[in-house]
């Protein structure tokens, strides 16, 4: 008998290590499709790690960041061969889309500062594969209301792909510390301290404010604003770091990347490697066991109000886990979840999937709960009017207003990367701010035509990049600026 179980355990190992051999050798082969790397893949500049970042103060580190700007443009920008000094291609100098050409590079860390003595500080952190120009018209925002706003570029950002290659979410909680010293180096012990994160941000936004509990040397924000938060990702990223392995091997070198891309994008990378999935899963694990290890210890009580604007159809991040990894741990704490519903007066007919369709009722927990529920949705099927519907923390009651905004007949659904972005943006909007020029303009591309013909994929030119009631996000955000709410301690 024993000899049988032995057997048997034999012969299941061995066949888990041959289904693993035949999904590397898949992996490699799988790999070598598409284009080959280019120095922008390959080269990897030397970022400031965790402990150096502890070490810095922001004149520091933007010495450190200027020394990897000033790396990347001498072996990547100086040393293009001649097939790649292209228009499209942003890491050639001349061209149009080179984000040196224009009047602000906005890859790098900047602070923009109100007029007068500051009534507070915002501390702004951008997503994955992004940079700080994703949050800029919210930083703006805050300038002209009084606060001084900090956007720090998280390392491995804002410069080439491969920097990603060489990372870790240790490093981008680091440089959130810091940050948040800077600001309040800048404006004192007593102003008001609010918290902005899109994406992956928004996870480090909520990282940094858990950890602040737990170790008073940190600062406690007063007030978190969180757009489309990287809480919680799809499975396959448990397993990225796998799919990467025959990477170790030269010849197999793209397998450590799961897009090879042209790079067309002045302030966002198109290529992504393996390592950014794996970051981005060992963040939301750890933030998601944080956060239910806090609450059962009764420690969530001392947190910031949360409001997160978050649409119900989201490709990159879990809607799902926005609800029941935060919300349903949150206290009663004045925290509101805003959900963008789907454009219900657009005919999609048989072309929408059935599970989008009632995508909504599935996410919306039963009232009462401990915080304000906000749906953004039209009036009625066959209306393009917007409403706002509320439940408000502990009530059951739903409390609808108009918020006379309209549903673009052609838009089906916002999606994760449209919420921070207003139309008018420069390179995002559908209709571009004239005085802006990046070379390109992503959100007014109406492309119709043959396949194959442009660099970039149709399912890239269909997800909308801007947001249509992003007044009412600007708004809301606008009603928390200069009266932060009571925090127990």
């Amino acid at each position: 008998m024993r000899r049988r179980f032995f057997r048997l355990v034999r012969g299941a190992a061995i066949l888990c290590l041959v289904i693993m051999a035949t999904l590397l050798v898949a992996r490699a082969v799988d790999s070598q499709r598409g284009p080959p790397l280019e120095l922008w893949h390959t080269y990897v500049p030397d970022e400031v790690h965790a402990g150096d970042v502890d070490r810095l103060d922001w004149g520091g580190y933007l010495a450190a960041e200027a020394r990897v700007f000033d790396a990347v443009r001498s072996e990547v920008t100086d040393k293009l061969p001649p097939e790649e000094r292209t228009p499209d291609n942003r890491y050639f100098a001349e061209a149009p889309i080179n984000p040196d050409r224009f009047a602000q590079n906005w890859n790098r860390s900047y602070v923009l500062e109100p007029a007068g003595t500051p009534a507070g500080a915002v501390v702004l952190l951008h997503g994955l594969t992004d940079s700080p120009y994703s949050l800029r018209h919210i930083a703006r925002r805050y300038r002209d209301l009084g606060y001084v706003a900090i956007a720090i570029r998280l390392p491995a950002h804002g410069t080439v792909p491969a920097a990603l290659t060489d990372i870790s979410w240790e490093d981008w909680l680091a440089a959130t510390r810091l940050a948040v010293r800077e600001a309040r180096r800048r404006v004192g012990p007593t102003a008001p301290l609010h918290m902005v994160g899109f994406s992956n941000g928004g996870a480090l936004a909520m990282k940094y404010a858990l950890d602040a509990i737990e170790d008073p040397r940190l600062t406690r924000p007063d007030r978190l604003i969180l757009i489309s938060p990287m809480i919680g990702i799809t499975a396959f990223a448990r397993f990225a770091g796998l799919a990467a392995l025959p990477a170790v091997l030269p010849a197999f070198a793209k397998a450590a990347w799961l897009g090879v891309v042209p790079e067309f994008n002045p302030f966002k990378y198109n290529s992504f490697p393996v390592n950014g999935a794996r970051q981005s899963h060992r963040l939301t694990m750890a933030l998601q066991d944080q956060i239910l290890r806090m609450s059962r210890a009764g420690r969530l009580e001392g947190l910031a109000p949360v409001l997160t604007f978050q649409s119900v159809m989201d490709f990159t991040v879990s809607t799902r886990a926005v609800v029941s990894a935060l919300y349903a741990n949150l206290p009663a704490n004045g925290s509101e979840l805003v959900l963008f519903d789907r454009n219900r007066n657009t005919k999609l007919g048989p072309l929408l999937r059935p599970v989008f369709d009632a995508a909504l009722n599935r996410l919306l927990p039963a009232p009462p709960q401990k915080f304000r529920m906000t749906t953004i949705a039209n009036a009625g099927s066959d209306s393009a009017e917007i409403v706002e519907r509320v439940v408000e923390a502990g009530e059951t009651a739903e409390h609808e207003r108009s918020l006379g905004l309209l549903y673009p007949r052609a838009v089906y659904s916002l999606s994760h990367v449209a919420l921070p972005f207003p139309p008018s943006d420069g390179l995002y909007g559908n209709e571009p701010d004239p005085a802006e020029d990046f070379g390109v303009q992503f959100g007014a591309l109406a492309a119709r035509g043959e396949v194959g013909v442009l660099i970039i994929s149709m399912d890239s030119l269909a997800r909308i990049s801007w947001n249509p009631f992003f007044p009412y996000v600007i708004a809301r955000i606008e009603g928390g600026i200069g009266r932060p709410p009571a925090r127990s301690e």
